[in-house]
């Protein structure tokens, strides 16, 4: 089975994730899907692979005779985004793209246009697999769990060809931030390895932003609205008054690169008391830390203005820059690169704006750079991958494991 069947088959699988869920994984699909891909793995004659209780896939390929290099882990995750559904996916392929705007559903008037995703000027010729506009394809990341699948068949028919010992491990859960939450890092058993999670083909990354989670409670006042004055207290107008003292310009839709920002994702609220909920992102750690400090100021502000235990806020560090951790790994970025030139693909350094399962995992003795896997457009109707970026990225990874013997 090549790569973009696999695919295929893999995006019939509905496995979105659902972050109001209390169990492990967040939904049943991926548990499905799991045991599926554990079978697969058997059938290829890697013996040890299954499932555990909470829904990871683990199995391990044998180094090739001679070779004693340190076990090197390729991971993707099962999941799919929340965005919008991921089930009764229904994928065609457009043949030699010719550049032009694609009609996911004429009938619904979906269309993917140039103007508005000019990548695809990019994938002219190509064979490209979308959705028909009412779903996500799951190229985020199906993509990486088919090119993880199709090296894992080759090895396996190829016992000659030179790699080390390779670990496998799928995940549930990473669109929702709990993809490392319960990975049995001794049964990995790797020194080290990549993630295989989304990008245009040639992307890496081995850095990614530092990241915290901050809750703003605004305790308010209420009153009588037509005997309210010296008394009431709007919580929600307080709470516009605090993100009016964050930077302006500092939000997503203002930055890129290695710029960082503050998000309000969330607000909720009445009279007496309003919860915002932000996102605090930034590369550099000592701006991460100011950024932080900037928001309790904020608080205090609003304290000294309206009243002690007027604004509280509390903040949490989630995940943080995978790149302190990967720096000293020198060869898992030079040989991403070698690999890539080997296959005549142009490597794109670039900082991710977000996060990876990697990015926990090498804070938990396992560094994890990003690989591509071709997808573009993740999270909503427009996603689409190309048969031949999914096709290089697997010969790629071919080549990526002979360099660590």
């Amino acid at each position: 089975m090549n790569v973009s069947e696999r695919f295929l088959k893999y995006v019939q699988y509905g496995t979105q994730s659902d972050i109001t869920s209390s169990t492990v994984p967040s939904t049943k699909g991926q548990l499905v899907l799991a045991a599926q891909l554990a079978e697969e793995l058997k059938s290829l004659g890697i013996a040890d692979a299954h499932t555990d209780e909470n829904g990871y896939v683990y199995g391990h390929i044998p180094a090739a005779k001679g070779c004693t290099s340190p076990c090197l882990a390729l991971i993707a995750h099962m999941d799919t985004a929340m965005d919008m559904s991921g089930d009764n996916i229904k994928p065609r392929i457009i043949h030699n793209y010719d550049g032009n705007d694609i009609v996911l559903n004429e009938g619904k008037n979906i269309v993917t246009a140039v103007s508005v995703f000019p990548n695809l000027k990019k994938f002219i010729g190509q064979d490209l697999i979308v959705t028909d506009g009412t779903t996500l394809l799951g190229a985020d990341d199906k993509a990486g769990v088919a090119e993880i699948m199709t090296l894992a068949e080759f090895l396996m028919q190829n016992p000659d060809y030179p790699h080390p010992p390779i670990s496998i491990l799928f995940t549930p859960d990473e669109e929702i931030g709990r993809g490392p939450d319960h990975v049995n890092l001794e049964e990995v058993g790797a020194a080290y390895g990549y993630t295989i999670d989304g990008g245009l083909i040639g992307e890496f990354s081995y850095e990614n932003f530092n990241a915290a989670s901050a809750v703003v409670t605004i305790h308010g006042i209420t009153a009588h609205t037509g005997y309210s004055k010296g008394i009431l207290k709007n919580a929600m107008l307080i709470a516009m008054e605090y993100q009016a003292l964050l930077p302006a310009y500092e939000t997503p839709a203002c930055t890129e690169g290695r710029e960082g920002f503050y998000h309000l994702d969330k607000i909720q609220g009445r009279t007496e008391t309003t919860i915002m909920n932000y996102l605090i992102r930034d590369h550099d750690e000592a701006l991460f830390q100011h950024r932080q400090e900037i928001m309790r100021a904020a608080a205090d502000f609003i304290n000294k203005k309206y009243g002690a235990g007027t604004a509280e806020i509390t903040i949490t560090e989630t995940y943080r820059n995978m790149y302190q951790q990967v720096k000293d790994h020198e060869k898992l970025i030079s040989n991403v690169m070698t690999a890539m030139e080997h296959c005549s693909i142009t490597p794109i350094i670039t900082p991710i704006r977000g996060g990876t399962d990697g990015a926990r995992l090498s804070y938990e003795g396992l560094p994890c750079p990003n690989i591509c896997t071709g997808g573009q457009n993740g999270h909503g109707r427009h996603e689409f991958v190309s048969i031949q970026s999914m096709e290089a990225i697997t010969e790629m990874l071919k080549e990526l494991v002979k360099l660590f013997t």
